[in-house]
């Protein structure tokens, strides 16, 4: 088997591996898997426990820590240096588990993305996972597909690939099988082979498999890319950013503690302990595991109501939806097109039964209409959809099995319907050549023999100049444009998308046949299809427009059966709200087209470049965009847009690679979840950050009022590690799995530019903080000038301190809502959380040995009731700032 099967011949490329034109057999190609291996590239291994567990060391703040561990053993402070390393190997298990739990469910949902490939085997045309994929397979090419492995190629159709992903050249390259290339040339000039990872730009193609996974072009070049670290989220960045910062901050003032200290008159060892455990007491070094945990959480919810997130920085984006540019087909309907009227020239329209795949039905002719003559006229009409087809219909036991495009699909039932079938046609009528429906074009013509002809489909407005007669009852008669377009409003206002359709002659060969050779063609009638809405479509555009969110649909069909859909939708009631594609690329400057999208519920005849300037436009206009796509050509707007969202079933692989999200069920209900979801993802996080933040602020107000005071130092160093890093640590990764609070559909979208800490979260960090730091330097005031010893008053205002945090976690459960509405098992994970942290901080009270170390000791019922009722102060504080904040809105 030649090495080179660019400069082979396609029979040799075909022998040496053992395959006709029909495919290999299922028997053949799972020995051949077997015996090669999967087509897959070797994945950035995962790091293992260990690793993971390591990685909970890399920071500064850690590194410091163990600096004040190692300088407490060597001034022979064995119990605060065992302590420190104790609690920095609890912070780094807890960690282990999160990021390690957080790394299996990402490679969960990673499999959820597996490629597909379209194969040739046992002489039927089927789709396989493409890591089945073995070396001579017959592979097909369509556009918007991800080539699945180097393939040597035997027929192509207008098939432009391209390859910058290996060769840099951004032009797509022209492809022609026919070639034989030298043995030397490099792979930009391999004008017969498309390789693995490239994305076929436009056109048809079939070809041989000739490499699989590692020995592919791309496999050749893995290694380079293997191991690289994926993008982290902007919100994580940003809060790493702040983090950054704020310790420098907390820098600053710890020094001027320690300051204070000193001239105090405390050791020096005591003092670089106490700075330490100062600044992390204040910095919240178990944010970003707290962000990352849950993001995840918010990953794995989505991906239960069919969402999966490709890229992280969509579930922050999600919180900021103003606007949804969305497919209608497949998207707001069920994509099960039925044609279910035939309006033929001289007849009325008449209507096919059945409905869906199965072709179970016939044509319906009334009875004052010449049998025959609509007979005649339906049967060549049929004939034309039949050969310029490119989809398949089988019948697999008792069940109909299609492939291909759901148009295509649907026209080969109508032909069926009618007693025609496409492999008898095309026994008679062999395809010559092809011209392959484009988004741009609008249609699709096939070339066939004997005499040269030619069959289209495709939108009425360009089929009409291509056709100089009609067919008629009898004979074919001139073209009537006037009775052809009312027969299609008429159609379109009943909400059927139309389809024109039309056969001729024509002076073109294979080698000559293309767009310029359609003229002259018998225009042979419409076919009215329609695609039921999802039933779940209007409900989930009304709930859009409670939240806040604009909805806009986008397509291809005609203005008038746009409208008929929208008004169902309830998306649009009048006709000025639809836009067209013409009307786009007719305006006269960018106002002009602003000025039109602003106004369109319903952007209809658009082309994929014109999906673009939609979105653009939409974004110069202050909007929050997701698209939705399905097409290669729908990638330059997915991409473009805040969030692009491709379609999982019927999306090209190209537009899943572009997104940033991908509906599994192709629904636009799951848009909507996801919304939901990305916004309690959003909210969640803002939770987690308010419940760190404002308690390390209050603990520093509460530590720093005390020395400005001339009190002894509130708490040792190993009292203020165990606040930040043990009883804190505990709750704060539960508050991150906090349910939807019921009203996020019911809100407005944030503001995209809107800072984390607005000014709703600079207040509530403020009044608790305030309220916090107040509350504990007057409680350990009081102590000291009740009499308790230093060692008495620090255990009272820990454990007051421990309360403190309990209260906080419930009362960062909502900004807004009253927290005497939230039933606590409402997150029993969170209620778990809080009471293991009090049962902690008690069970150390009673632990020989710990309880020395943290110095404190157990207290009385009373003593212990006393600080639980002071802590609950805090509650009401927050409650009557929630509710002053219900009363006067920001």
């Amino acid at each position: 088997m030649s090495g080179r099967p660019h400069h082979d011949s396609i029979e040799s490329v075909l022998a040496g591996r053992g395959v006709t034109a029909g495919g290999l057999s299922q028997t053949e190609a799972a020995a051949r898997l077997a015996r090669n291996g999967p087509n897959e590239l070797p994945h950035g291994r995962q790091a293992g426990l260990v690793l993971v567990f390591l990685h909970q060391f890399k920071s500064p703040l850690i590194y410091v820590l163990l600096v004040a561990a190692l300088v407490a053993v060597l001034l022979g402070d064995w119990e605060d240096g065992l302590f420190i390393g104790a609690v920095l190997l609890l912070n780094a298990v807890i960690g282990t588990i999160q990021e390690y739990n957080a790394q299996r469910s990402a490679a969960a949902l990673a499999s959820l993305t597996v490629p597909r490939a379209l194969v040739v085997r046992d002489g039927e045309e089927l789709e396989i996972d493409a890591r089945h994929l073995v070396e001579g397979d017959i592979v097909l090419l369509e556009t918007g597909n991800l080539v699945p492995a180097d393939l040597r190629l035997i027929t192509a159709n207008g098939l432009q690939v391209d390859e910058s992903l290996l060769t840099g050249e951004s032009k797509a390259v022209n492809k022609h099988p026919q070639a034989i290339v030298d043995a030397d040339a490099g792979m930009g000039d391999r004008v017969n082979m498309a390789f693995a990872g490239t994305l076929v730009q436009r056109g048809r193609g079939r070809g041989v498999c000739v490499a699989t996974g590692l020995n592919t072009q791309l496999g050749a070049i893995a290694e380079a890319v293997l191991g690289r670290e994926g993008a982290r989220p902007p919100l994580l960045l940003r809060m790493e950013t702040f983090t950054r910062k704020l310790t420098v901050l907390i820098g600053v003032a710890c020094a001027l503690v320690a300051a204070v200290a000193l001239a105090r008159g405390q050791s020096a060892q005591e003092v670089f302990v106490l700075a330490v455990a100062l600044a992390v007491a204040a910095i919240p070094e178990g944010l970003p595991v707290a962000l990352t945990v849950a993001l995840a959480i918010a990953v794995r919810r989505m991906s239960r109501r069919r969402v999966i997130v490709r890229k992280l920085a969509a579930v922050e984006a999600l919180g900021s939806c103003t606007y949804i540019a969305s497919d209608k087909t497949g998207t707001l309907t069920m994509n099960q097109l039925t044609a279910e009227r035939l309006w033929l020239p001289g007849l009325p329209l008449l209507r096919l039964s059945g409905q869906g795949v199965n072709p179970a039905g016939e044509l319906v002719i009334p009875p004052d209409t010449d049998t025959l003559a609509a007979r005649a006229l339906a049967e060549r009409l049929a004939r034309a959809v039949a050969l310029c087809n490119e989809a398949t219909l089988a019948l697999k036991g008792q069940t109909w099995v299609t492939h291909g495009d759901a148009v295509d699909v649907s026209l080969l039932v109508v032909a069926h319907k009618l007693g025609i079938t496409r492999p008898a046609l095309e026994a008679h009528h062999p395809l010559l050549a092809s011209v392959p429906f484009e988004s741009e074009r609008q249609y699709a013509a096939t070339l066939h023999g004997p005499g040269a002809l030619a069959c289209v489909k495709g939108a009425l407005e360009k089929l009409l100049p291509m056709c100089a007669s009609m067919a008629a009852p009898g004979a074919d008669t001139p073209l009537d444009r006037q009775a052809v377009e009312a027969a299609a409003r008429e159609l379109a206002d009943q909400g059927y998308r139309v389809m024109a359709v039309a056969d001729g002659r024509v002076n073109a060969d294979a080698d000559s046949f293309g767009p310029d050779r359609l003229a002259g063609l018998c225009f042979l009638g419409l076919v009215g299809t329609i695609d039921p809405l999802r039933p779940d479509a209007p409900a989930a555009i009304a709930a859009c427009g409670r939240a806040g969110v604009a909805v806009a649909m986008v397509t291809g069909d005609h203005p008038v059966t746009a409208l008929a859909i929208a008004r169902k939708l309830g998306l649009a009631s009048d006709a000025a709200e639809v836009v067209t594609g013409p009307q786009l690329a007719s305006a006269p400057d960018d106002s002009a087209r602003a000025a039109l999208v602003r106004q369109a519920r319903v952007f209809a005849r658009v082309e994929p470049r014109q999906k673009l300037e939609i979105v653009q436009a939409l974004q110069a206009q202050g909007h929050f965009v997701a698209v939705t796509g399905d097409g290669a050509n729908d990638a330059p707007a997915l991409r473009q847009a805040n969030v692009g969202v491709a379609m999982g079933k019927s999306g090209t692989d190209v537009a899943r690679e572009t997104a940033d999200l991908i509906i599994t069920d192709d629904a636009f209900g799951s848009i909507v979840a996801g919304i939901e979801e990305g916004r309690v993802a959003y909210a969640n996080v803002r939770k987690v950050i308010f419940l760190l933040i404002s308690t390390g602020a209050g603990t520093i107000l509460a530590f720093i009022t005390c020395l400005a005071l001339g009190l002894p130092m509130l708490f040792v160093a190993t009292q203020l590690l165990w606040l930040n890093l043990v009883t804190n640590g505990i709750q704060d990764v539960a508050l991150a799995f906090e349910p939807a609070e019921g009203n996020e559909l019911s809100r407005r979208p944030r503001p995209p530019k809107e800072p984390i800490f607005n000014r709703r979260m600079i207040e509530s960090v403020l009044v608790s903080a305030l309220w916090i730091g107040t509350v504990c330097a007057g409680a350990f005031w009081w102590l000291l000038d009740r009499g308790a010893s230093e060692f008495e008053a620090r255990n009272s205002v820990l454990l007051l301190m421990v309360f403190f945090q309990n209260i906080q976690v419930g009362n960062a459960r909502s900004e807004s809502e009253s927290g005497f509405l939230i039933s606590p098992l409402r997150n029993p994970l969170l209620l778990a959380g809080t009471a293991l942290a009090q049962l902690v901080h008690i069970g150390a009270m009673f632990t020989p040995g710990l309880n020395r170390v943290l110095q404190i000791a157990p207290v009385s019922a009373t003593e212990y009731g006393l600080w639980l009722v002071a802590a609950l102060s805090l509650f009401l504080v927050l409650e009557a700032y929630k509710l002053v904040r219900r009363l006067r809105p920001l």
